[in-house]
Formats: C-alpha cells, sequence, structure tokens
C-alpha cells in the first residue's frame, strides 16, 4: 500500500510498470539496460481515488494522460531500474497530493467608490489631451 494522506491509499497492483530504454547519452549501457521505467494508473476505474480528487487529477495530469483515463508518467532521470522505479512512484504520489488538495472558493470583490472614481479621472484627462492634439477645421472657429 501507498499512503498518499490520511484518507487516500493506493494498492501496488494498480499500478502498472513497463520497461524500456532511455534515451540520450550512456553508450552501449543504453542501448543494452532497459532503465527507464513508464508507470501506469488507470485514473479512471481506481477504487482507491474519491470522485472530487479524481476530477482534480485528470486536470492536473494534462497531456500524460489518456483518452481511456490511464495516466502515464516516464522515469529515466537516473541510470538504474529501481531508481527510475522509485521516481515515477514519487512524483505519481506528489501528483496525487496535489490534486487532493481542494482549492480555495474565490471571495468575490467590489471596486472601491475612491478606484472608481480614480479611473474616470484619467479617462478625462486622457481625453483632453487627444482632444488637444486634434487638428483646428474650418469651420469650429
Amino acid at each position: 500500500m501507498i499512503n498518499i494522506s490520511a484518507e487516500i491509499s493506493i494498492d501496488e497492483n494498480e499500478l502498472k510498470f513497463d520497461f524500456i530504454r532511455a534515451s540520450g547519452p550512456g553508450g552501449q549501457n543504453v542501448n543494452k539496460v532497459s532503465s527507464a521505467v513508464q508507470l501506469r494508473f488507470d485514473v479512471k476505474n481506481s477504487p482507491s481515488l474519491p470522485d472530487d480528487v479524481r476530477a482534480r487529477l485528470k486536470t492536473l495530469s494534462g497531456h500524460r494522460i489518456t483518452d481511456n483515463g490511464i495516466l502515464i508518467i516516464n522515469a529515466r532521470r537516473f541510470r538504474t531500474q529501481t531508481h527510475n522505479r522509485q521516481d515515477a512512484v514519487d512524483r505519481l504520489v506528489e501528483l496525487i497530493k496535489q490534486a487532493a488538495e481542494k482549492p480555495k472558493k474565490r471571495k468575490k470583490t467590489k471596486q472601491s467608490y475612491a478606484s472608481k472614481k480614480r479611473i474616470l479621472e484619467s479617462k478625462k484627462r486622457r481625453s483632453k489631451t487627444k482632444k488637444l492634439r486634434k487638428s483646428v477645421s474650418p469651420h469650429d472657429e
């Protein structure tokens, strides 16, 4: 069991790991060893996640979630499979912790009377400046 918060914990059987070859520098090691990890977590059908956390997780994960609701995390930072596996799990836990935080409700605010007055005054000043720039037509004289 992976504990995320007091209410949320995920069974390790819900996580699926695929080991792939990492790209980038590393010479022969990169070509032979599958040290990169691809973690797959079914967000849509997970019994461990509450509905509100599931919805926030879908929006937070962005391009990492498929149309089927499967979250894919690629970890290839380290040279060993075990480190990359732990890194992928840590990143999943961090993402779910972010989704578990309830967003603050927005309080509607009103513009103060003084700020409205300042805005109108600056608009009048700007209007007057622009009027003075206009050329005078012969029939205005």
